[in-house]
């Protein structure tokens, strides 16, 4: 079939055209797409009704019959040896099967939905974990201020486990974009008076979450509703923002239902 081919040469135009995504996290930004590699990932996008107009599968697992199927669903198929795979792979040991998406661009903004905000959070593994826990607790926009980690990027994906394909998320300039959300937002500070728990937490919201290293910045900061404080008995100083974040969203799950 024309939209099976087989590729042996790594100067072909979708390798190059694949390792140069694959070099920056960013990258998707300027070519316009975004790789997602492994099965798990892949059969998210496809479970979500996803169209994929190009997956690159290695030799041996064409011969294997889940991951060919999973592959046949893409409008082009390439299939190519274990070496050329592992020349366009993000991952130290390359996933057997890779498709390439058209990148959604930066979104439109929800003003009343459920919403979690990225304050310049810079580690990859964080923010893909946050978007994981904003899915699962039923949050349906995340909105990441510039200098937080890029959303679509390769380790920010893998960390998401296919959480980005079920979210609005949106990447904007500066925080002056927080001026369209509707619904009050809220912050974490290990300062605050009142404890989440102790405070009837408003549905729908936005939780706003910071700087690893940082927190929130003053001006996001000001544009909060509420400060809120998360107990830790155990007496350590702060949470890792990822776990803050599973708290709060946690407990705004809880009080809604």
């Amino acid at each position: 079939m024309d939209r099976i081919k087989a590729i042996s040469s790594r100067d072909n135009p979708l390798l190059v055209r694949l390792r140069k995504l694959a070099g920056d996290p960013a990258a998707y930004r300027k070519s316009g797409e975004v790789l997602i590699e492994g099965d798990h990932l892949c059969a998210a996008f496809l479970q979500r009704g996803g169209v994929v107009p190009q997956a690159v599968i290695t030799e041996a697992a064409w011969d294997v019959p889940a991951l060919r199927a999973l592959a046949e669903r893409a409008d082009a198929v390439a299939v190519i040896p274990q070496a050329l795979m592992t020349g366009i792979s993000t991952l130290e040991s390359s996933a057997p099967l890779a498709f390439v998406l058209p990148w959604p661009g930066a979104g439109r903004m929800l003003p009343e939905a459920a919403t979690v905000v990225l304050d310049r959070l810079q580690d990859a593994g964080n923010v893909g974990a946050i978007i994981r826990s904003a899915a699962a607790f039923g949050f349906a926009q995340v909105l990441s201020i510039k200098g937080t980690a890029a959303l679509w990027s390769p380790k920010v994906l893998r960390a998401g486990m296919g959480a980005h394909f079920g979210l609005n998320l949106i990447e904007v300039a500066d925080e002056a974009a927080l001026a369209e959300l509707t619904v009050p937002l809220l912050a974490t500070s290990s300062h605050a008076a009142r404890a989440i728990h102790q405070v009837s937490l408003p549905w729908p919201c936005a939780w706003v979450l910071g700087h690893e290293g940082q927190g929130v910045s003053a001006a996001v900061m000001q544009r909060c509703s509420q400060a809120l404080r998360i107990p830790q008995p155990g007496g350590e100083e702060s949470l890792n923002v990822a776990a803050a974040a599973a708290v709060c969203l946690y407990e705004s799950a809880r009080q809604r239902d």
